[in-house]
């Protein structure tokens, strides 16, 4: 493989780089994609394990509290002295002071007091189907009484929620709880339905995980209407939201201060119902975890059949989801830092690496030639002499260049050196030249002062000088000038050097850059482009990928070749 082949191909540096970097980032990248899945997944899984824990604690809590309003309906109902009354008031039957104060003393008293011994009871009232019926507060009330009930004008058998206790003015009773309640129809079975009981607990009693939370934990319930029941979140009220769960304001009456429930920002309840898409059936409760409107939500159904209705619990776990990406978005910000970083150093590293190799390689030519260049050197010497004495000065004076050339080339190693120093020894060089071809060679310089001391790569002058000689002016073999012309731009350091020999087209040149830039190799061992790929590779190497060789030609009238380096003197290196 040749040198420059290998050398001066800046890529071959990225892909080893590359190769570096993937056989050690990419390892931790999957450990720490498996880590991270690994922390969302427990965070999920933890969520679930709570929600399974929260269902059935609510469902242990809501079905005793039906059983309680069970028992109680069934105690009314099953009381012969109260169907007495219900069926003496349907017959239009009146009583008399001794029966009323018999029943109230005795089964008004003890319904009483089976209510106020049942902490979750709000009240057990029973009506009469019209207003022939005694009343007999707590317990016994007339139709027109039961007519002021919310749900009195729908089907009022059956299980009601979300309404208050509106028997009397808001003056005298308290109209700010919401109330879940039981009406069952007290039968004969000669007149049919002779009066209703209403068993009723507070809705927060009935339903207690839908107080329970906030934003992040909270639970609603949807009857068999479509009834949606809220827990109220503000001000610690003991409201739910009726119905469609929309912001409300209630009117309790005059004398009390109106207060305004409403279902706190969450995802809509819509949604979250039609995240299941598979029926209940016969299961006791479904748990999914799903992203919805930007939420990650745990979320748990499960009947009350004998509600007719089922209940949600939501646990939001977002804020757990997103430390773990927050977490693994640092890790990845660190990781891209380390990565850069890394890839620096070790491009650094390599191209350090090339360039040592490079210089090395170079210093190892010398070494290997120093023997027989100070044997040849001193041979020179001698024959200098001999032609001085001789008077034979021409002689004499290309032997004192070629000695010169050769003192140059093997003093120095091949690092960097003044400006000057290269221009004598190019002065030296197309001295000798002159001397081999018929036509002359004329070297003209413009390089001012101030540039003398600029640092160049040693030997960086020569192969430009020589190509131009052997495929710019040899071809033409006439009287031709070579111009080196130095100067600053910016920051940065040019020096031009430019032949009027033979030229080339687009193809060549465009030929001679792929060869310099290691894009194509020579395919023999002498060619337009090995000696400049070597001074492309050597200052790029050693001062950067931004500088290097410009090369610009037309066809039968110049060939230029630019050196472009950063602009600093060797003193101050």
């Amino acid at each position: 493989m040749k040198e420059g082949s290998f050398f001066g191909n800046l890529k071959i540096n990225s892909r080893f780089t590359l190769v570096i970097l993937a056989f050690t980032f990419v390892p931790i990248g999957v450990m720490a994609g498996v880590l991270f899945r690994n922390l969302e997944t427990d965070a999920i899984k933890e969520s679930y394990n709570y929600m399974e824990a929260k269902v059935t604690r609510d469902y242990a809590m809501i079905s005793t509290n039906i059983e309680s309003i069970n028992m109680s309906t069934r105690f009314f109902l099953s009381d012969e002295g109260l169907s007495d009354i219900l069926t003496m008031a349907y017959d239009g039957q009146d009583l008399d002071t001794r029966q009323i104060l018999d029943f109230y003393n005795t089964q008004v008293a003890d319904l009483e007091r089976l209510v106020n011994n049942n902490p979750v009871l709000y009240a057990v009232r029973v009506y009469g189907v019209n207003d022939n019926v005694q009343e007999m507060m707590p317990v016994l009330y007339n139709n027109t009484r039961m007519k002021k009930l919310s749900w009195y004008d729908d089907v009022k058998e059956g299980w009601h929620f979300g309404y208050y206790d509106t028997l009397f003015s808001s003056l005298t009773t308290d109209q700010g709880t919401e109330l879940a309640g039981l009406c069952s129809q007290v039968t004969d079975y000669d007149r049919g339905v002779i009066g209703y009981v209403e068993a009723a607990m507070p809705l927060k009693t009935m339903f207690p995980g839908v107080y329970e939370g906030d934003d992040t934990l909270y639970s609603f319930f949807v009857s068999s209407s479509g009834q949606v029941l809220f827990g109220s979140t503000k001000d610690n009220t003991e409201s739910l939201e009726a119905s469609t769960g929309y912001s409300k304001e209630p009117d309790f009456g005059d004398g009390l201060d109106d207060s305004t429930y409403y279902r706190s920002d969450k995802v809509d309840e819509s949604l979250i119902i039609d995240a299941f898409t598979t029926d209940l059936g016969d299961l006791d409760r479904q748990i999914i975890y799903k992203k919805i409107s930007g939420r990650y939500l745990t979320i748990a159904r499960y009947p009350i059949r004998s509600l007719d209705g089922v209940m949600y619990s939501v646990q939001d776990i977002t804020s757990q989801v997103w430390a773990v990406y927050h977490r693994r978005n640092i890790f990845v910000f660190i990781m891209t830092i380390v990565l850069f970083v890394t890839a620096g150093l070790i491009y650094r590293i390599v191209r350090r690496f090339q360039k040592e190799v490079l210089s090395k390689s170079s210093e190892l030519r010398s070494l290997q030639n120093q023997i027989n260049a100070h044997f040849i050197y001193n041979v020179l010497e001698s024959i200098k002499m001999m032609a001085e004495i001789d008077e034979k000065y021409e002689i004499s004076d290309a032997i004192t260049s070629l000695g010169k050339l050769m003192r140059y080339s093997i003093k120095q190693g091949f690092g960097n050196v003044h400006l000057s120093d290269e221009l004598e020894y190019i002065k030296n060089y197309v001295l000798l030249i002159n001397l081999r071809y018929d036509f002359e060679v004329i070297l003209s310089l413009n390089v001012p002062g101030d540039l003398l001391s600029q640092e160049i790569p040693k030997m960086s002058l020569q192969p430009i000088v020589e190509n131009a000689v052997l495929h710019g002016i040899e071809p033409v073999a006439a009287d031709t000038t070579i111009y080196i012309k130095a100067w600053e731009d910016d920051d940065r350091f040019r020096i031009e050097i430019t032949d009027s020999g033979k030229g080339m087209d687009e193809g060549e040149l465009q030929n001679l850059l792929k060869r310099i830039h290691g894009e194509i190799e020579e395919s023999g061992g002498r060619g337009n482009g090995i000696g400049l790929k070597n001074v492309e590779d050597r200052i790029k190497l050693t001062f950067g990928s931004e500088y290097g060789l410009e090369v610009y030609s037309k066809p039968l009238k110049y060939t230029k070749v630019s050196i472009v380096l950063p602009r600093r003197d060797l003193e101050k290196k």
